[in-house]
């Protein structure tokens, strides 16, 4: 959902802020009062071209920013971009400056236009005067006739994921057959090498530890035996000391119990003093110079340290990347029985892949149908007389030619209408003009809530938010009305922002903004402002009756809030 808009410097607009809540919102005010800027800037952030044109005049920049609820794929988006998230949202930014370049910020981070791009698909809809953000593309079309239908692409998914992974083993294994025994060669001396040394994990810091006693032997044993003559076997060692105070102290404690302790500390002491004694002495014993040892661990640890250069940075990295190549070098020695296995694992993928995409097509083909009759209903009540149709269209020949396999099945959607009589069925984005299709897409996405709603399938809908402008271009009267209500009905499962010249819809709004142009300071200002009841009933009434306002459209305004409710 879209929680909040800004823009600063953007056309005409100094700085305005709205606050969306969820509904349905709708924006009206004077015609050039600014409407459709606030539309467009939206436009902007989902992706839409900039130019400088939309600097205020005398700034050096315009600045729109939103605030959005996240969704999960707009974070896994984020994710897959390098890009933090924000919480619980997805705040963009976008900087155009008056020498025509620009900056983008998602989450405060800088980001491309095609972050925005790749994100408008979740994030809304936008149907701007001047083109369709958000481009109702096939993908739209696609994901309005499964949610209608409650089909999920999930095992056509899986089974194309798995066909692709075993095609790629496949085709990796049929390489030349001179790339093939010349990755051999090298995996077979790589395999050797490694094999030879036969490394073993953390066998290198034994090694070393070993090494610095082997090195420093002389030293060690002139340490030890020092340390052994001072702590017990000299006249004034450590050891005598401690007897001779010992037998004092004891002497003191015959005649005064405050030193029996002491006496304990110092029978302890002497203790300790001849466990080291006799610890240093067995170690001076124990170690022995061996230049031959020392020399067999220099060899040892020069050739790891071969391995580790070439192979990886532990010992464990390069035993990891020994198993690798033995197994790719089984892999190729087992070449013709592998790929005879794989040839009948990926023809039992194809089965698995045709048998789901075909079961898939059957079903859209068959709620394209009812969508189709429905949807026409729908946008013939909008003061339209159209056929619509949704086609389903398996691309060509799909169970020989593999090209048209995707993720999400092999039918190509495209949503068709005839705005004149006799005229042949047409794709709608050639077809239709801005209202028109505002209209149209409008009355699309009512009938595929109420069949989702019919169906017990209410799962929040993708894009959340939906922007409609000037859908009320040559409509009056009841179709206006019914624009109304089912903008009113659509808004019940997803949030809805329209900009509206008809008081008939605008008596359905969830919150009514108020666009505002006036001059300040010798400049041409507009303001966003939402209008409280009292205020929207003048508002209404100043869209019925036009610039002067009469206690008769006032009480009509009155009427048409209260049958809207």
């Amino acid at each position: 959902m879209l929680l909040e808009l800004r823009a600063e410097n953007y056309a005409v607009i100094d700085h305005a802020i709205a606050t969306f809540g969820p509904g349905l919102n709708l924006l009206t005010g004077e015609t050039g009062a600014g409407k459709s800027i606030l539309v467009d800037a939206l436009a902007l952030l989902m992706g839409q071209k900039a130019s400088s044109d939309i600097v205020r005049h005398g700034a050096e920049r315009a600045v729109v920013a939103c605030v959005f609820d996240a969704t999960p794929g707009a974070e896994q988006i984020l994710e897959e971009n390098g890009l933090d998230g924000q919480g619980s949202e997805v705040i963009l930014r976008r900087e155009v400056l008056a020498t025509g370049k620009g900056r983008v910020f998602v989450n405060n981070q800088p980001a491309t236009v095609g972050v925005l791009r790749q994100l408008a698909p979740e994030l809304a809809l936008v149907h701007a005067q001047s083109e369709t953000g958000g481009d109702f593309d096939e993908a739209q079309q696609r994901g309005l006739l499964d949610r209608y239908a409650g089909l999920s692409i999930e095992p056509v998914a899986a089974a194309h994921r798995h066909w692709r992974a075993v095609q790629a083993r496949l085709r990796s294994l049929e390489q030349e057959e001179q790339e093939r025994l010349r990755a051999l060669d090298l995996w077979s001396f790589q395999d050797r090498e490694i094999r030879t040394v036969a490394p073993q994990e953390e066998e290198d810091t034994r090694l070393e530890a070993e090494r610095r006693v082997l090195a420093n032997s002389e030293k060690l044993i002139a340490a030890a035996v020092g340390a052994h003559e001072l702590l017990y076997e000299g006249s004034a060692s450590a050891e005598a000391a401690l007897a001779g105070a010992l037998k004092q102290v004891e002497e003191l404690a015959r005649y005064d119990e405050r030193f029996r302790e002491q006496v304990s500390q110092l029978v302890e002491a002497r203790a300790a003093v001849g466990d080291v004694a006799a610890t240093v002495r067995d170690y001076a014993e124990s170690v022995q110079s061996s230049p031959d040892r020392l020399e067999e661990i220099e060899d040892r640890l020069a050739a790891l340290d071969r391995l580790k250069r070439k192979y990886g940075a532990t010992l464990a990295a390069v035993i990891a990347y020994g198993e690798e190549v033995a197994g790719k070098i089984a892999e190729i020695e087992n070449r013709d029985e592998i790929v005879k296995g794989l040839r009948v694992e990926l023809a039992a993928a194809e089965r698995s892949y045709a048998e789901a995409a075909a079961a898939l097509s059957t079903e859209r083909s068959a709620a394209a149908l009812k969508l189709g009759k429905l949807a026409e209903a729908q946008i013939n009540d909008l003061a339209m007389r159209v056929r619509f149709e949704v086609s389903v269209v398996p691309r060509p020949d799909p169970q020989t030619d593999q090209t048209g396999w995707q993720a999400h099945g092999w039918d190509t959607i495209t949503c068709r209408i005839a705005t004149n009589a006799g005229e042949p069925l047409k794709p709608l984005e050639e077809t239709a003009s801005g209202g028109e299709m505002s209209r149209v897409l409008l009355a699309l996405k009512v009938s595929v809530e109420e069949g989702a709603n019919a169906r017990g399938r209410r799962k929040t809908p993708v894009p959340r938010t939906l922007v409609f402008d000037e859908i009320d271009i040559g409509i009056g009267g009841r179709a206006a009305e019914a624009v109304g209500q089912k903008l009113k009905a659509l808004s019940r499962t997803q949030q809805v922002l329209c900009v509206t010249h008809l008081p008939q819809i605008a008596a359905f709004a969830d919150q009514h903004f108020l666009i505002e142009k006036r001059e300040k300071q010798a400049r041409t200002a507009t303001s966003v402002r939402l209008l409280a009841t009292g205020d929207r009933t003048e508002e209404l009434a100043r869209m019925i009756s036009g610039a002067k306002v009469t206690e008769t459209s006032r009480k009509h305004a009155e009427q048409m809030l209260a049958s809207s409710r």
